[in-house]
């Protein structure tokens, strides 16, 4: 009973948390704009300054909204990926999902301009790059899906996927190195990740997405709890791996693929999250770890992107330089700390 209610104090503290950073999130940028202001802009859609408004409804609201949507979907499919493989270093992307958004936005970007196309910059703006990418890493999952449903050795499919996204990585290489220098900057700033490029119409494909991949997760709750004793007892318990395996394949590709072809590759956030979660709330219980992953990779995500702002400066940097500084070190600590992953919790 006590550790049920420190679970549920630790819940209530980390949702306390999320709102907090929200605001403080949408109070900090180059524009000071008061936390009163932000309450009444929300609620009544009042502001004692139009241009606060504006800025805190079409700019800051719709990048806070994707910091939470980002960092849920990548820690949960991150958390899924670990339990599938049963390797602590296994991420959203370990089944080739980034390079394939990559490769899609790759050959968008830089493959129409080596074929002799002309395209502009406008056409290259919003839904065409989004699409690019959602085409990129829905192929590599459609080849792992055919793959995981004839193959039953579950690190044969990691390798697989692994080698795919190497292909992937050197065929965007290649476009990289005969791109010219206007097409390259594009997909170059693409890949550094950004969670504000994310418009209300484009949320409106994106939350469905991310809906769904997170109610497959839940659904799987009782089937990642058998994954963690081995494919083998979970086969004794009279679970159908293949069909496992393809939901969890979905799941993660909906979230992490989703997330990948609106904001870009964002790292670190999958791989560091479920640790910090089994850290604070002892347990491999996926009914427990499912949604503290959610809360823990939303703050994670909104306080990085609150660094990347360097608040007091007009200048913003990489998502991706932010989260990489902060999940390296949970990495090496994992390493050094060189533990089974059947011992987590």
């Amino acid at each position: 009973m006590q550790v049920k209610s420190q679970k549920t104090t630790l819940f209530i503290f980390l949702f306390l948390l999320l709102a907090g950073a929200f605001v403080a999130d949408l109070a900090i940028g180059s524009v000071a704009i008061p936390a009163r202001d932000i309450v009444n802009i929300l609620f009544t859609g009042q502001a004692a300054r139009p241009e606060w408004r504006t800025i805190l409804i079409d700019f800051r609201l719709p990048r806070a909204i994707t910091a939470i949507l980002a960092g849920t979907a990548l820690s949960v499919s991150g958390l899924q990926m670990q339990t599938i493989f049963r390797n602590p270093l296994a991420g959203p992307f370990v089944l080739g999902i980034s390079a394939g958004a990559s490769l899609g936005v790759a050959i968008l970007v830089m493959g129409f301009t080596i074929a002799g196309a002309s395209l502009s910059f406008g056409f290259l703006s919003n839904w065409t790059i989004v699409g690019a990418a959602w085409i990129g890493s829905g192929l590599i999952l459609m080849l792992i899906l055919l793959i995981s449903a004839r193959i039953r050795d579950i690190m044969t499919i990691l390798i697989l996927g692994i080698m795919f996204g190497s292909a992937a990585s050197a065929v965007v290489s290649i476009l990289q190195y005969f791109s010219n220098e206007a097409m390259l900057k594009i997909f170059i700033i693409w890949t550094m990740g950004s969670l504000g490029n994310v418009t209300y119409s484009q949320m409106q494909v994106l939350v469905p997405g991310i809906v769904a991949g997170l109610i497959i997760a839940f659904s799987l709750s009782k089937i990642l709890n058998a994954l963690l004793l081995g494919e083998n007892y979970a086969v004794s318990m009279g679970l159908n791996i293949k069909i496992a395996r393809i939901l969890i394949f979905l799941s993660t590709s909906l979230l992490a693929g989703t997330i990948t072809a609106f904001c870009g590759p964002i790292g670190f956030i999958g791989i560091a999250v479920p640790h910090l979660t089994r850290l604070f709330f002892k347990t491999s219980d996926h009914r427990i770890l499912i949604p503290a992953s959610m809360l823990i990779g939303s703050v994670i995500l909104i306080f990085s992107d609150i660094v990347s702002q360097l608040p007091g400066y007009d200048a913003t940097i990489p998502i991706n330089s932010v989260t990489a500084l902060l999940g390296i070190p949970v990495v090496i600590w994992i390493i050094l700390k060189n533990r089974k992953f059947s011992s987590l919790g």
